[in-house]
């Protein structure tokens, strides 16, 4: 065979798979969408306990971000990133409600997610707070999270409004500062770095662009690592917030939202000032930049499915009443504002709640993309177990700290070596102790339920 032969092959396979490009990514809209969310005065600060004073600056401003995608059909998808520590489950149920009155949108199309940095404001939307045992009683907390739940909806209703036609695509690339925090001593597993230990440096991207495919739009990545660079008194978006905001500034017109993976036990290193979180800002924004010019790209088409579901995940059996009177005497703070709280539920209601309704959001677009979604602070062995087990196909994307953000949430290995993930966090949050062993097996139980009831 000649090479010219050889050439014009290749030619007609090129626009062959121009022209499967054309196909797969028609019928897709789309529009994005972003506000400022810095709170406007001083307000204490979610993510430390050593916090001892309100927040005395800001380094960085922090967004919440809408991506509206709308398929052939009519079938729409939201996507909302915020640059804070949690999400409470009423912020969303708020939102949701609002969502599906004003825009007719179904729990299941709303995605939520947060970067889970540690330089955002404590915040409460009705009577949830991310760290209930860190609550100052400050009503602009309050304030702050009902003016969040309006943003939100008036920002995805922005995103509507402005819907156009659009091509999907999707790709990824790697980024390394991310490293296991959990390292095994003598003692037991200490938080600190753990090179030897699981991580995930994967970055999923989720490319968005104009329909003739020239002007970028918008562009969802993500990535598993705490955003704890920083832990001064300003609000910062860390890390996260930085690769926004520099691809933002490549890519003028477009928007960038960061969706965090499950991070719950990776840590960024080095860390602990301000040109860090700008260092590691800078490389995955650099990761991104890569999957967008250099990898190869799948088109995404087909329509939007999506399925919502809880599962009641047990708790351990908690402390009786004597052994929560004597911690509620403790001298560590943390430990005796826990027990008080628990010995105050018990009182009110005659027992310690068992289980938690645990969320967890399955959506595809079209055939080869799926989008796994897992409440509270998931680590690192949810995605590395799902990217093996889901069926093989061109994208499995993993974000933890979605939808509801109520805790760690261990893998049973995890829950088994014990440490900061396995319940000593437990004691920042309303809940009565750590969880039983089963949780992780639940968990994966309805991801793969919901994954089935998508393919029917």
């Amino acid at each position: 065979m000649t090479r010219r032969v050889l050439f014009l092959l290749g030619w007609m396979l090129c626009a062959a798979g121009g022209t499967v490009w054309a196909q797969e990514g028609a019928g897709w809209k789309a529009a994005a969408a972003s506000v400022k969310i810095t709170p406007k005065e001083p307000m204490w600060m979610a993510g430390y306990a050593s916090r001892t004073t309100p927040s005395d600056g800001v380094a960085q401003d922090l967004y919440a971000k809408a991506l509206v995608l709308e398929d052939g059909q009519g079938g729409r998808f939201v996507t909302l990133t915020m640059d804070l520590i949690g999400i409470p489950s009423s912020l969303r149920s708020t939102v949701v409600e609002a969502l599906r009155k004003q825009h007719q949108l179904s729990p299941e199309r709303v995605f939520m997610n947060c970067s889970h940095t540690h330089c955002g404001p404590e915040f409460r939307v009705g009577r949830s707070l991310y760290l209930e045992v860190m609550d100052h009683g400050d009503e602009r907390g309050a304030q702050y999270g009902a003016w969040l739940a309006e943003e939100l909806v008036r920002l995805t209703g922005d995103a509507i409004g402005r819907l156009a036609p659009a091509k999907l695509s999707a790709t990824h690339a790697r980024c390394g500062f991310a490293m296991n925090r959990r390292q095994p001593t003598r003692l037991g597993f200490k938080n600190s770095p753990y090179p030897d230990g699981p991580v995930d440096h994967s970055v999923p991207v989720l490319e968005v662009r104009g329909a003739e495919g020239e002007k970028l739009m918008a562009v969802m990545f993500g990535y598993a690592c705490h955003n704890t660079t920083l832990s001064f008194q300003q609000f910062c978006g860390d890390y996260a917030g930085y690769a926004q905001e520099y691809l933002e500034a490549a890519h003028p017109g477009a928007v960038a939202l960061f969706v965090m993976g499950c991070g719950g036990d990776q840590n960024p290193y080095p860390r602990g000032k301000l040109e860090l979180a700008q260092q590691h800002g800078r490389t995955l924004a650099n990761a991104v930049e890569t999957a967008l010019t250099v990898t190869q790209k799948q088109p995404v088409g087909g329509t939007v499915k999506a399925a919502l579901g809880t599962v009641a995940l047990p708790f351990a059996p908690p402390p009786s009443k004597a052994d929560l009177e004597k911690m509620a005497g403790s001298t560590n703070r943390w430990e005796a504002a826990h027990a008080t709280m628990q010995l105050k539920k018990l009182e009110a209601e005659g027992k310690l709640a068992s289980s938690y309704d645990y969320p967890v959001q399955v959506v595809k677009l079209g055939a080869d993309f799926t989008l796994v979604a897992l409440a509270g602070e998931v680590v690192v062995d949810y995605a590395l177990r799902l990217k093996k087990e889901m069926p093989k196909q061109a994208t499995v994307w993993v974000a933890g700290y979605s939808n509801d953000v109520m805790g760690y949430i261990p893998s049973r290995r995890v829950l088994e070596e014990g440490g900061y993930e396995a319940g000593g966090a437990m004691l920042y949050t309303a809940h009565p102790g750590p969880w039983k062993p089963e949780v992780e097996e639940l968990i994966m139980g309805k991801v793969h339920e919901l994954h089935r009831q998508l393919a029917e």
